[in-house]
């Protein structure tokens, strides 16, 4: 078994899965699209979806132009040919794969949260099905997009170093996409919640409301093209991290292809895993969505170690006694490892966030005495959240690590496969994390249209489901950048060493070390604050909007004016685009100056001071953020006094708080510490060259 065939095999893989979301996509489109008041309203989220969209798109072409370029001619002076244009050509189909992925599933969410609202008319389990269908659209397109790309670029040009730049491209349009849709998607959330529910006492998603638009908008730029560029970002890095490892640590031994390609190939396992999972992910009249959501993870999961199990003893049979040709067993153990963490850490956030457990009942409990308590409460638990993923994280990095090193293979080659392991399940965990924001539309569109209170009621029930298992996907997503950038951690140091011809030592007790390291910590608080800080300066923008109109029109609160909806759609655009440039310096440049400024070692630091605190960052926010919000939607279920009780009132500023934690800044973290780790590990040439010579 050569080379190419294991990439013919990524291609296919990838061509299948493409092929597989596109024939999803036109079975949405059958279903049925509802009255023509429905499809009015299902009209304004798709156009205002789609507005958003093109205006990012084209702020993203120029700037990944602009970064094309640079890269085109710092690059230039590398001794391999031609190295400068095919990095900047791997960036911009990176950029494009990415931008792709993202508008796929917003492409099919816009049409299927009407039909999903119809579908609920006949039961939970249609409702359901239908959106979980179209979910499944983005998560096929995903790891279809992904693989498909990283197999052509290797097949044409047999060098990691130009799918590192195709994993940059991905990163950086993922970090502003998140950024971007996250800025959006809260401006409108927050300031609909608070003025609408709390000062007029109004529903959720009231047509009265002028920000009621640009809200169910948000979800589909946010949580469905922003957080598919996210994960996007997440998949492929891991992937490159490892590829890069097994080029690096067995570049002089004749079958380092296997060990190189082997990271390509879990993934089209794990394709094929998905094609077994997804037919058996079905709600029964009185079964509940979450634990359908959960059955399909843990089933795809059993699938993957059977399959890869299969893969392994197959490829060794086949090599029969020549151990050059056979794969290593530490590699399959490492990634089982990754792949049983995953799940485990899905479960523990699950406990956290979802409505049938104790911490988010105890929140809204507790939100009966007052929003302070709401506060501190959530917190805490946000905190408590925090160890059971790290230790997991630790767990998969140790067992990794160890079981590589004691079958033969590098250690830290280990925890790349533990991450990709992780990851192997993107698919299916996709396919539930866009299941979250269709079900959300289409509960508001069913309250928008005039749909029975019944009806409501059942996209409700969806919904709830749908932001546990957007938790989920933060917390699986976040837990396994941190062992790709630990990953691409160690590739960096590989590439210092071998350009400057000396070891990297990272001494704590070297000042500069030190000082990369405390500067690394403070990036992700840095960007944290830019991030919330946006959203807090447009929704206080919106808030002024929503107020003037209903000052203005007095007829928009009693039903017989429509509201002015495309005003509150321009202040929240405007307000993500104009925000986007902070964050991209903050990415790239300070990774930079730190590693030509104070050197590699203090870069060295820089990333580890990053990794450690933006993984802490991430994983209370989004935890925190998803509690926030189940437990507000647990007291508007008829608990503890029911919507418009005290314990609502302090629920929905619980919620506010939590918005931006969950769905801007924590899960834009990790896409953030992945692209200071690539441009690091990009720019590695260069860094031990200028301190060679300067």
């Amino acid at each position: 078994m050569n080379m190419n065939v294991w990439l013919y095999a990524g291609l296919v893989g990838g061509a299948l899965s493409i092929l597989a979301a596109l024939v999803n996509y036109r079975k949405v489109l059958q279903y049925d699209p509802g009255s023509e008041r429905a499809q009015e309203i299902a009209g304004w989220i798709r156009a205002g979806a789609s507005t958003y969209l093109k205006l990012l798109y084209k702020t993203l072409i120029a700037l990944a132009i602009v970064f094309g370029l640079i890269l085109a001619v710092v690059f230039a002076g590398v001794e391999k040919q031609n190295h400068g244009l095919l990095t900047a050509a791997a960036f911009a189909f990176g950029a494009l794969c990415s931008a792709l992925a993202g508008w796929l599933g917003m492409k099919v969410a816009v049409e299927a949260n009407v039909r999903t609202a119809v579908a609920c008319q006949d039961g939970v389990p249609q409702g359901f099905n239908v959106a979980f269908k179209a979910g499944s659209v983005m998560g096929l397109a995903m790891v279809g997009v992904a693989v498909f790309g990283m197999s052509l670029l290797y097949l044409i040009w047999k060098d990691v170093e130009i799918i590192l730049g195709f994993s940059f491209g991905a990163s950086l349009l993922a970090l502003l996409a998140k950024a971007g849709g996250g800025i959006y998607t809260k401006t409108a959330d927050i300031a609909a919640d608070l003025v609408g529910k709390v000062e007029v006492g109004i529903p959720e998603d009231d047509p009265r409301n002028p920000a009621v638009i640009a809200d169910n908008v948000g979800d589909n730029v946010g949580d469905v093209a922003g957080m598919g560029a996210d994960i996007f970002d997440s998949y492929v890095a891991a992937v490159v991290a490892s590829m890069l490892l097994g080029a690096s640590f067995f570049a002089s031994n004749t079958i380092s292809f296997q060990y190189v390609l082997l990271p390509l190939l879990l993934c089209v396992i794990g394709i094929i895993s998905t094609f077994i999972g997804l037919p058996f992910v079905r709600v029964g009249k009185d079964d509940k969505p979450g634990r359908a959501l959960n059955f399909s993870t843990v089933f795809t999961c059993i699938v993957f170690a059977v399959l890869t199990t299969m893969f392994f003893i197959i490829v060794n049979l086949a090599a029969g006694d020549d151990p050059s040709k056979q794969l290593n067993w530490g590699a399959l153990i490492a990634t089982v490892a990754g792949l049983i963490i995953a799940v485990i850490i899905g479960f523990t956030t699950d406990y956290f966030t979802n409505d049938e457990h104790s911490p988010v009942r105890r929140v809204a409990e507790i939100s009966s005495s007052g929003t302070g308590l709401t506060i501190i409460t959530g917190f805490s638990y946000g905190l408590i959240s925090i160890a059971p993923a790290v230790i997991g994280i630790v767990v998969a990095m140790i067992v990794a690590f160890f079981v590589s090193q004691a079958f033969g293979l590098p250690g830290i080659y280990g925890v790349g496969l533990a991450a990709v392991g992780m990851l192997s399940l993107t698919g299916i965990v996709v396919s539930n994390d866009a299941y979250g924001p269709i079900v959300d539309n289409a509960k508001g569109i069913a309250e928008m249209s005039g749909m029975s209170h019944d009806v409501v009621d059942r996209a409700d029930t969806l919904d709830s489901a749908g932001n546990t298992a957007k938790a989920i996907t933060k917390g699986f997503s976040i837990s396994a950048a941190a062992l790709t950038v630990l990953a691409m951690f160690a590739a960096y140091c590989e590439g210092i060493e071998a350009y400057s011809k000396k070891a990297l030592t990272l001494d704590l007790l070297d000042p500069l070390v030190l000082a990369g390291v405390l500067l690394g910590c403070v990036i992700p608080a840095l960007f944290s604050a830019s991030l919330m800080l946006s959203v807090t300066k447009n929704a206080f923008t919106m808030i002024e909007e929503i107020r003037r109109q209903f000052k203005a029109e007095p007829g928009i609160l009693k039903g017989t004016v429509l509201p002015d909806y495309t005003k509150c759609i321009s202040i929240a655009s405007s307000g993500a685009l104009k925000a986007l440039i902070g964050p991209a310096i903050l990415a790239v440049i300070c990774p930079l100056f730190v590693g030509f400024v104070l050197g590699p070692g203090a870069l060295g630091g820089f990333l580890g001071g990053s990794i450690f605190t933006g993984v802490i960052f991430a994983l209370l926010m989004s935890n925190s953020g998803g509690l926030w919000d189940n437990s507000k939607k647990y007291i508007e279920a008829g608990n503890f006094g029911g919507s418009g009780s005290e314990a609502h009132k302090a629920a929905v500023v619980g919620d506010t708080v939590g918005d931006p934690f969950k769905d801007t800044a924590g899960p834009s973290l990790n896409t953030l510490i992945t692209v200071m780790s690539l441009v690091s590990t990009l720019f590695t040439p260069l860094i031990a060259v200028w301190h060679i010579f300067g």
